[in-house]
């Protein structure tokens, strides 16, 4: 395993980018674009379905071109230069969101940034994710794995709190401790350059002092350069063509990888959707107030970067595919006892326990492709789990939209929700876990 100061600088990273996307994409510049940029726009098409078509427009971008990212960064010297271009693009993406003014005129330009920044943050998680061979033995990869997405969950909660307390609270001309004028937009736009430079000085120290391929798996010159020329692409196309031959090599090795990545991709979905559309739930159902939400959604990122670092550790000890399991099953629980509970109590309490078991979730369907793929592809193989995760974008919203219109109830939408992460479980009995790696 490499240095703890090394997984500290890699984690970090992670804490910049997940804080970037809970204030861009989640509560406060999409919120901002949609309520207050976009008031008043004429037209039937409404602030909220522009949004909903630039995030598609994200998704496609991200479908395309993560496979070609991940036949980039096969070569590990080559990881950080990618991650370093794109963690600096969506930088300077953030930092324009500061020019967007609450005026109809500035809607599609924030449009634009805000798609952008999703796809870019994205497209960057492959070379992050790729590095993680690199920071861990098999044994520690699922501890390595839940610290990474824990450090994520910290730094949106952290992010949030600063930017409510200083930028958004309070009513009147000004805003937040800081009292910055409300007056167009000028405390949103202020805080995303405060967002921006967040997520450069989270950024700086893997970029500085990225994880070494020597740490964990030795190379020499003559392996390296192989690779490199292994890995050469020549634009777009040859990409895609190497990606293709790599695809075709992994489903004959071992098409149980394959198999995985569609499996995973139901179920991560399953989880975006319960994230997405937990907070309106919670205000049209259970009775909890706009305000209340955001801080609902504060600790309900804290518990979720405590239920990463347990499942991390039982990762570890009883293997991915278990905690994935387990994790799944304890949801699909509490979500049918959601379904039939009223109140505010009853949303807390199911609420915050969802999230409790999203987070090892998450981290062990990272660790459980890591211990699958073979050395020297992932990523290829971290590629193709971006594109899967955005190729079924569409299931749970359609499921949950599908649900509500069926039963005439927003309640019922959870049964929606519930169906794709059943559809998940499912899928991950039939997937062949490699057995749980276990410490001397």
């Amino acid at each position: 395993m490499a240095s703890p100061r090394r997984v500290l600088a890699w984690a970090l990273w992670d804490c910049g980018s997940t804080g970037l996307n809970a204030i861009v994409v989640t509560f406060v510049f999409s919120v901002y674009l949609t309520k207050t940029v976009g008031a008043g726009l004429p037209g039937a098409t409404t602030p909220a379905s522009w949004l909903g078509r630039a995030l598609t427009v994200a998704g496609v971008t991200v479908a395309l071109f993560a496979p070609v990212t991940g036949v980039w960064v096969d070569v590990p010297r080559r990881r950080r230069r990618t991650l370093g271009a794109l963690t600096a693009t969506l930088v300077l993406l953030t930092s324009g969101m500061s020019l967007i003014r609450a005026d109809p005129s500035y809607l599609l330009a924030g449009l634009a940034l805000l798609a952008f920044t999703a796809a870019c943050s994205d497209l960057a998680s492959v070379p992050y994710n790729a590095m993680l061979r690199q920071l861990a033995t098999p044994e520690t990869s699922g501890r390595v794995s839940g610290f990474g997405w824990a450090a994520g969950y910290v730094g949106s909660v952290v992010l949030l709190l600063v930017v409510y307390a200083g930028f958004i609270s309070g009513n009147g001309p000004t805003r937040g401790l800081l009292h910055i004028p409300a007056a167009e937009g000028q405390n949103v736009r202020a805080a995303m350059l405060m967002t921006a430079a967040w997520m450069a000085v989270f950024a700086l120290p893997v970029l500085i002092a990225p994880p070494p391929p020597a740490d964990i798996v030795p190379e020499t010159t003559a392996e390296s350069d192989v690779a490199a020329r292994a890995a050469e692409v020549t634009g777009v196309l040859g990409a895609y063509r190497k990606l293709w031959s790599d695809v075709v090599a992994e489903w004959r090795r071992d098409r149980n990888v394959v198999y995985y990545l569609a499996a995973s991709a139901v179920f991560r979905d399953g989880l975006s959707g319960v994230f997405t559309f937990g907070a309106i739930l919670g205000v049209t159902v259970y009775g909890i107030s706009q305000a209340t939400v955001l801080l609902f959604g504060v600790t309900a990122c804290a518990v979720a970067a405590v239920g990463a670092v347990i499942g991390g550790l039982l990762d570890d000890r009883v293997g991915s595919k278990t905690v994935i399991l387990f994790s799944l099953a304890s949801m699909i629980a509490l979500g049918l006892a959601l379904l039939v509970l009223s109140g505010s109590t009853a949303f807390w309490v199911c609420g915050l326990l969802l999230c409790m078991f999203i987070g090892p979730t998450q981290s062990s369907a990272r660790t459980l492709l890591l211990r699958m793929t073979a050395h020297g592809k992932e990523g290829v193989a971290f590629g193709l789990y971006t594109t899967t995760g955005r190729a079924v974008a569409f299931l749970a919203p359609w499921m949950f939209f599908t649900f509500v219109d069926a039963f005439h109830t927003d309640r019922a939408g959870m049964g929606g929700l519930l169906v794709v992460l059943a559809a998940g479980f499912v899928a991950m009995l039939l997937v062949r876990a490699p057995a749980a790696a276990r410490r001397p």
